[in-house]
Parts: structure tokens; C-alpha cells; sequence
């Protein structure tokens, strides 16, 4: 178990809890951290399953992160390297490091990723723009690196004898015995990047990299892109005493995408091959994977309409390839990272939603189809792992319910049901033991922040990692009393689909009170909100239903986890089904008798703050305020992959867009709006907002805004993070008139 003095959930920032109010506040809910117990992030086993590692923020710095583990034989907790004893100074990051680990949703410093060498005695950590080795043995740290140059998207290669990574966008590998570095790629500069992941690749693919070693070390695939065909767009970044400029090649939905080849590299002689990708270049490669016999090459080509996928196989030998398999959609396919080369060099495990709903298959190698391992009206999230000897697959999937997460196994080439291996009641996020005999378990519900503990392959406890239990010394403790539980249900859509839906009401409500509402919203693509897991939102939440509202969310048809049914009614055309399924949610809302009709307001961020607009300019009959953060306003002005997915070409689908943008709409607003977003946004772009700012102005249209100077699309940070939620509290009480 870990010490209370260094466990993150168990800090307690004042010394007694006599001196916290017991409503929560603002203030407390940006400030202090340990409210939500911070457990640890990043948790992985060792190779051979003895040792738990992860990243713990410092007590007295919840951002800066050092490296830890829990030795599963001693049964105890301990600082590997304090991030500090290497380096205590600002960290400069380049600008490339500060997009990728914006992209990843990575935000603070110190120790951020590590990766372990497959023997298990060496673990490998980026800081400050050099690479660190970490021996377990001398328990001692060795600079690998030390240049003017950023080392990124470093590893330890399959076998332990080298490191690979990325400097001054060329590919390189480091001799862990004689130190010796190879440049593998020479020509990477300007608008050429050896084995990076291009804009779109990293923000919508979720593929963070662009090269991929074979296991026996004696090859590199990797991607070369040229950024040449994309347009030049000058971004500005609005900070409080300086605008930066960028000359940022951004590839706006219906333009040209950077031309990328794939290639083949031998360790021993530097010689490239390059894969032959086909006539049609306007293509995305959207993962890449060896085979097990270490000279067959994966990877998975996708269509510019991204309605056709092929898992193609190269032969580095005899450079021939053929095609394994191909998946096509009349919408769009969704991506994953669900493909397992087992070990008998005789299979693969391939997901796919052709049912309808994620699922998974197994195939021979040469492309024949099995058997499905998994199916019904439910969705496989991910494979956790597979144990040949067996005959199981454990993955992560909804099987009960589209609310919570859970770890099954089933077996991999008979028929079986499959057999949920974790606590219901819960949400978990898993990770297992590469040899299969436990499991690390990350779980939460609504109003428990996470805790962490270890189980064996049947569930069964071992030992906590994180209790996190809300106990007197826990910071949560004192707010728990005034803490409600929300209420889930479910309403349908037009179309007779289920829609979930989660309220949070204040305490005790008040015979013949009619209380304000604020519909919380995302809405979008890819994402769900009505889930029974701990989000340091719930706490904002609870805070609001304190001051009196009533906060409801639904997820509306679109959103995640409920199948490609439940997503598909959006193609071609945004923004429409979506306001007409959370207008639904407001039809329900009307037939409560503490619901206040005359005040029911909106709020969401990006995709949400995009819906907020929609609603309020669509359905101001049904919404009387409004609160937009980061909104899209004109998807012409989004990213290729991203916004095709759904819209398709511009050129194909010029009415769709047209009627997805929320300017055709904006004269409907009946009610008061306030938009807010970050003036240094590179995701959703500030001109967005400006845009709509300058259209409502042309209409003489009155609203309300706040822009955050130097904040990106995350708005981080506990002062802006505080000033927010103060502002669109601020706003709903004065039109809601709450006092």
C-alpha cells in the first residue's frame, strides 16, 4: 500500500478539514488537485511482470512528474528517479515537442513518458529534450543525448540493444554498447520528416509515430511525408504582451494532404526500399505493423473518402505485397489499433464493426476468415491482450452496459461466451501482464475518483496500488455529504435508438420549486459523456447543482460506444439529428415538475460549443441561454481527415457543409449567448470564433464573449480553469436570475 506521505490521493492540503466550507467552490475545485485524488498515470508492467512503474506528481507540484514503481515481491512503493535530480530548471520543448504532446493531450513536465527495454532491466525517459537510460541494476540514470537538437518519439528497440529516435526530422538509432549513433534517413529538413506522423495522422488517426522496428532489430519501417502540397496558413497566437505568428502547413478540409511514401530500412546497410502504395497517392496510412516472421510488413491503407481500408501485407524479402483484407462502409471506418499477430506465425486478431458494432474476428495469415470471436449488439473497445497457450483474448468492451467499461476474456478458436473479469458498478481501464497473469485496475464510478489495485486473471484482488479511498484524510471527505448521485435513464430517438441520459439535481429539492437548467453537451463524434466513471468535470457538476440547477447530459445519436448505427445518422450533414435528439432531452425535461421550462440553458466545449451555437440558433423555443467554448463555426475551416470523415469532399458535398456551418442559422437567436476561446488555439482555430463574432456584429445581433490570451484548446491551467467556471457560472445566474 502506498505511505500516506506519498500518495497522491491521500494529500491533504491544510491541515485539518475543519477549515474547508463544506459547499464545494470554485476555487477549491481548480486549486486543489487532491480533490479528485490524483492517482497515478501512465501504469505499465515490467516485462516479466514483477514491478508496477508509473508517474506521480510531486506533492508540492501535482504537474511536475517523477518516476515510480511498486515491486510486486516487496510489496512496496518507491521513487525511481526524481525527475528534479536531473534536470530542475524551465523545460524548453520545441515547437514540434509542444503540437505532439498538445496533440496527445499530455500536459505537464518533468518525467512524461517512458518505455521499458524488453529484458525489463532498463527503462527509457525523454526530459527537457534529451534522452535519459535508467539501469535497474545501478539504479542510476545515464544521458543518452545531449545536443541542441530535440530527441522525440524515442524507444528502446524490440531486443534492447538499441535506441531509436527522432532528431531534426531525420530518423536515428543510438548502440547501447558502444554509443555509437547512425543517421538512417539524411534528407529530413523544412517540408521533408523521416518516421513523423504528419498533422492529421497525430490529431485525428491517434497515430503518434511514423516508424515501426521489426522484432529481430535487422529492420525499420518508417514513413517519409513531404509537406510541400499542403498550403501555408499564417496562425497567430494571442498571448497577453506578444502575438506570435506561425507559418503552419495546415491542411484544410478539400485541399491537398502531404504526399507520403513508406519505406523499409536495413540496419546493417542503411539501404531503402520503398513500398509501392499504388497509383493513387491522395491516401492516408493509417497504421503499420510487423508480422512475427520479421520480413512481412502490415500496414493499413485508407481511401481519401475513408470509406474503403486495406490491410495490406509487404514482403521486405521479395518486395511483393497482396491484400489480406479490406473493409469498406457506405459512411466512413472507424480506426483501431485492434490488430494481434499471434505467435504461431498462423494468425491474426482483427477488429471490425461490418455487424454493426465493433467486434472481434480471427484470420489466417493468408487473408481467410476463421471465425468471429465476439459478437451481439455491444462493442469490443480494445484487445488487452492475448494468451495463445490458452486459447484467450482478454479486450475491454461494454457487454453489460454502454456506461461502464469492463475487461472480459473469451476464447480465441472455440465459441464462447465471454466472461466479465472486473467489478460492476464500475468503470475500468485495464492494462495487463505480458504474461497474462494480472492485471492492473483503474476504476472508478461517478462520484469515486479513481483507484487502483492489482488482480489476477480471474479478477480476483491482489493488493491495492492506489486505494484512494475517501476516508477522513482524504480532501473529497468533507464535500461528500452536500455530493449527489445522479440519475440515469434513457429516452429514444426518432428513430427508435436508445439515447442514455445522466441528471445531476440539487439535494433536496423544494416542494413546487421550479429550478433552472443547464444541459451540458458534447454531442460529437468519437466521444461519450454518460458514463458511471469519475471526470474532474462531475465535481463542476455537483457545484452547479448546489447553486441550485439542475445539470442534465445526453448523449445524442453520433456519439461513441453505442455502435455505428447509433453514429451514422450524422453523415453528410451536422448538427442537424444532434439538435433534434437534444431537443428531445429537453422535451423530457419540460414534463418534471421541478424543471423550470422558461430557464433552460446550454453549455459545451469544441464539438459541444459547436452544438451550443446549433441549438441556440435552431431551437432558441427550446433553449433560453447559451454558452459556447471553442466552438467549430465553419467546417470548411477544419482539417481533412477529420471533418471528410463525416462531410465528405467539399466538392461532392457543397450543400452539406454549407448547411453544417452555424452561420446560415444565426439569426435565430432569441436568447443571451457568450462565447469564450482560447486566442492560442491550434486545433480549433480562434477564427472561428472571430468569424461568428463578426457575423452576429453585421446582424446587430447582441452577445456576450471572453477570449483567453496564450490558452490553447484545453484552456489548462487552475487561473484560467478557475475564471472560466466563474464566468459561465456568472452568466446563467444573471439571466437565470440565481442569486
Amino acid at each position: 500500500m502506498i505511505k500516506k506521505t506519498t500518495s497522491l490521493a491521500l494529500l491533504s492540503l491544510v491541515a485539518s478539514t475543519s477549515s474547508f466550507a463544506e459547499p464545494l467552490s470554485l476555487e477549491r475545485i481548480f486549486s486543489d488537485p487532491g480533490l479528485s485524488g490524483k492517482a497515478p498515470v501512465k501504469l505499465t508492467f515490467s516485462p516479466d511482470g514483477s514491478r508496477v512503474t508509473y508517474l506521480q506528481g510531486k506533492q508540492e507540484d501535482y504537474t511536475r512528474y517523477d518516476l515510480w514503481e511498486y515491486n510486486l515481491k516487496e510489496k512496496k512503493n518507491k521513487l525511481l528517479v526524481d525527475s528534479e535530480s536531473i534536470f530542475s530548471g524551465p523545460e524548453t520543448l520545441s515547437d514540434e515537442e509542444k503540437a505532439r504532446r498538445e496533440r496527445m493531450r499530455v500536459f505537464g513536465k518533468g518525467i512524461m513518458e517512458y518505455t521499458w527495454s524488453k529484458d525489463g532491466k532498463a527503462l527509457l525517459f525523454p526530459l527537457n529534450g534529451d534522452l535519459f537510460y535508467y539501469d535497474l541494476a545501478t539504479k542510476s540514470s545515464r544521458k543518452l543525448t545531449n545536443t541542441p537538437e530535440f530527441e522525440t518519439d524515442a524507444r528502446i528497440s524490440p531486443k534492447g540493444n538499441f535506441v531509436s529516435f527522432i532528431r531534426a526530422q531525420n530518423l536515428y538509432t543510438l548502440n547501447l554498447t558502444t554509443g555509437k549513433e547512425i543517421q538512417i534517413t539524411q534528407d529530413g529538413g523544412g517540408t521533408i520528416k523521416n518516421g513523423m506522423a504528419e498533422f492529421v495522422a497525430q490529431e485525428e488517426m491517434s497515430r503518434m509515430t511514423g516508424y515501426w522496428w521489426s522484432n529481430d532489430e535487422s529492420k525499420i519501417a518508417f514513413t517519409r511525408i513531404d509537406e510541400s502540397p499542403v498550403a501555408e496558413a499564417i496562425r497567430n497566437e494571442i498571448y497577453a504582451e506578444e502575438v506570435k505568428l506561425f507559418n503552419q502547413r495546415y491542411p484544410f478540409t478539400g485541399t491537398n494532404n502531404v504526399d507520403i511514401q513508406l519505406g523499409v530500412v536495413s540496419l546493417n546497410n542503411q539501404q531503402i526500399d520503398w513500398v509501392d502504395l499504388g497509383a493513387d497517392k491522395d491516401i492516408y496510412i493509417a497504421r503499420a505493423k510487423w508480422l512475427n516472421d520479421n520480413q512481412t510488413l502490415s500496414y493499413q491503407w485508407q481511401n481519401r473518402s475513408q470509406q474503403q481500408l486495406e490491410l495490406r501485407f509487404y514482403n521486405s524479402q521479395t518486395k511483393n505485397q497482396r491484400v489480406a483484407l479490406t473493409e469498406t462502409s457506405d459512411t466512413w471506418i472507424n480506426l483501431h489499433f485492434d490488430l494481434h499477430f499471434l505467435k504461431d506465425k498462423k494468425h491474426f486478431v482483427w477488429a471490425s464493426e461490418r455487424d454493426g458494432f465493433k467486434h472481434l474476428y480471427l484470420y489466417k495469415v493468408d487473408g481467410t476468415l476463421v471465425r468471429q470471436i465476439t459478437g451481439g449488439d455491444w462493442i469490443v473497445e480494445s484487445i488487452k491482450s492475448i494468451d495463445e497457450e490458452n486459447g484467450l483474448v482478454y479486450f475491454s468492451g461494454r457487454a453489460d452496459t454502454p456506461l461502464e467499461s469492463h475487461l472480459y476474456s473469451a476464447k480465441l478458436f472455440t465459441q464462447s461466451k465471454p466472461i466479465r473479469l472486473t467489478e460492476a458498478g464500475k468503470f475500468h481501464k485495464v492494462v495487463m501482464a505480458k504474461d497474462n497473469l494480472t492485471f492492473i485496475d483503474r476504476s472508478s464510478s461517478v462520484n469515486q475518483p479513481a483507484q487502483v489495485s492489482l488482480r489476477d486473471n480471474l479478477g480476483n484482488f491482489i493488493t491495492w496500488l492506489e486505494p484512494n479511498r475517501l476516508d477522513n484524510q482524504h480532501p473529497l471527505t468533507p464535500y461528500l455529504s452536500d455530493m449527489v448521485d445522479p440519475e440515469y435513464g434513457t429516452l429514444k430517438a426518432e428513430d427508435g435508438q436508445q439515447m442514455h441520459y445522466r441528471i445531476f439535481k440539487p439535494n433536496k429539492l423544494e416542494a413546487g420549486k421550479k429550478y433552472p437548467v443547464m444541459v451540458n453537451v458534447y454531442g460529437g463524434p468519437h466521444a461519450q459523456r454518460v458514463t458511471n466513471s469519475w471526470r474532474d468535470k462531475n465535481l463542476y457538476f455537483q457545484y452547479m447543482a448546489q447553486q441550485g440547477y439542475i445539470v442534465f447530459q445526453l448523449d445524442n445519436r453520433g456519439s461513441y460506444n453505442r455502435g455505428k448505427k447509433f453514429e451514422d445518422p450524422i453523415y453528410k450533414y451536422l448538427g442537424d439529428i444532434e439538435v433534434k435528439d437534444q431537443i428531445k432531452g429537453v422535451e423530457f425535461l419540460r414534463t418534471l415538475d421541478y424543471v423550470d421550462a422558461n430557464r433552460i440553458g446550454i453549455y459545451g466545449h469544441s464539438y459541444g460549443g459547436y452544438m451550443a451555437l446549433m441549438t441556440m440558433f435552431k431551437a432558441g423555443d427550446y433553449f433560453q441561454a447559451g454558452v459556447s467554448g471553442a466552438p467549430v463555426t465553419d467546417w470548411a475551416l477544419y482539417d481533412t481527415h477529420y471533418t471528410e470523415r463525416y462531410l465528405g469532399h467539399p466538392q461532392t458535398n457543397a450543400t452539406g457543409y454549407e448547411n453544417s456551418a452555424v452561420f446560415p442559422y444565426a439569426e435565430g437567436l432569441k436568447g443571451p449567448l457568450m462565447i469564450y476561446h482560447g486566442m492560442a488555439d491550434d486545433n480549433v482555430l480562434f477564427t472561428h470564433a472571430t468569424k461568428l463574432f463578426k457575423q452576429l456584429q453585421d446582424n446587430a445581433q447582441e452577445f456576450e464573449m471572453m477570449t483567453y490570451p496564450g490558452s490553447k484548446h484545453s484552456l489548462r491551467g487552475k487561473k484560467v480553469q478557475t475564471h472560466l467556471h466563474k464566468t459561465i457560472t456568472n452568466f446563467f445566474n444573471r439571466h437565470f436570475d440565481v442569486k
